[in-house]
């Protein structure tokens, strides 16, 4: 995985250089600069409304599977959660690990924990998948034929596929096979803790059995996404390029979607920048403009996640300080002197 990580992280590193270089990095941190402050700022107060949509997707669906926690722990792991994959030098998945670690640690059951996020993030690549379809027919209406459908199609298919091969590996109960494996391993070499992932294959089925709530959890990743095309709005308002709300939701659709055939490159690094430099381009944006946008959210990303990370370390560290401390206490008694009187009544 660290030697994955290292390859897509040289690639996108490599890729966003020579994006600069083409198009002149004076030049695009410019455009970028005559944003302002308030710009950056309009950004970044806007993408708190795609957490809280997110995060009740994710309770929705996730409480299915066992004990749900309240809201606002699940918006506080969304915001960790997207800062891992966003900001770590890890393929875009490294966050629902991360975030199922984390809903274990505020009461959720690991079996549960583990069957929600899975469940969320397969309802979130199926919408995604939804949005970029919209995003398609609103573009070839839009301009009556574009260059950029046909690789998208194309997209559309493997991501579709992916999709199927997810979804019949959680209902063929591929999961049922990791739980023996991980119990069956777990008993051999004494692992307590390997029991807490019994009923994962259960679990995760459980989310899928109410509908209602599926339509529900699928509705609020739905506004999410849409909410995405307000936000280029919001940018390209500040970097002086206004555009509809169509057009919004067709650059962050089609953008999103070469954002996520990177996910093998860290933070999808000169991914997104070359994504939504093809779709800008389709409206008459000028490249400029499109990196620009994309620095944009990026320093969103750094000023939203930064924090959540710090956050995270700090909970985890706090949850770790009374064990160690009473593990001390424990080494440090054993080691004093028992009173008369305690062997007495020993």
């Amino acid at each position: 995985m660290r030697f994955g990580a290292l390859a897509g992280g040289l690639a996108g590193i490599g890729l966003s250089i020579w994006l600069f270089g083409s198009f002149g990095l004076g030049r695009v941190l410019e455009v970028a600069g005559s944003a302002g402050w308030l710009g950056v700022l309009a950004v970044i107060a806007f993408h708190p409304l795609q957490i809280l949509c997110s995060a009740f997707a994710w309770q929705t669906i996730g409480g299915t599977a066992g004990r749900r926690a309240g809201l606002r722990i699940y918006v506080v792991v969304r915001f960790i959660r997207e800062a891992v994959n966003n900001l770590l030098p890890l393929a875009q998945i490294g966050g629902e690990v991360v975030a199922a670690r984390l809903l274990c640690r505020r009461g959720v059951k690991l079996a549960p924990a583990v069957a929600g996020t899975l469940a969320d993030l397969t309802l979130e690549i199926a919408t995604q998948i939804l949005f970029t379809v919209l995003g398609l027919v609103l573009l070839l209406q839009r301009t009556g034929g574009s260059d950029i459908a046909r690789p998208v199609l194309d997209g559309l298919v493997i991501a579709v596929g992916a999709l199927g091969c997810l979804i019949a590996a959680q209902w063929l109960g591929f999961a049922g096979w990791i739980e023996r494996v991980i119990l069956h391993v777990g008993r051999r070499m004494g692992w307590s803790r390997s029991g807490a992932i019994e009923g994962l294959n259960e679990a995760i089925r459980a989310c899928y059995r109410e509908p209602r709530r599926l339509t529900l959890a699928a509705f609020w990743h739905g506004v999410s996404w849409l909410s995405g095309g307000v936000e280029v709005c919001i940018a390209l308002h500040f970097l002086r390029s206004d555009t509809g709300i169509v057009d919004g939701l067709i650059i962050e659709s089609i953008g999103q979607a070469f954002k996520a055939l990177g996910f093998a490159v860290p933070g999808a690094l000169g991914v997104q920048e070359g994504g939504y430099i093809v779709i800008c381009g389709a409206f008459g944006i000028s490249p400029e403009v499109a990196i620009a946008l994309s620095l944009l959210k990026r320093l969103r990303e750094a000023a939203l996640g930064i924090p959540a990370l710090a956050y995270w370390r700090w909970s985890v560290r706090a949850a770790a300080a009374p064990i160690s401390q009473s593990s001390s206490f424990e080494i440090q008694a054993l080691h004093e002197p028992v009173p008369p009187s305690d062997r007495r009544g020993a």
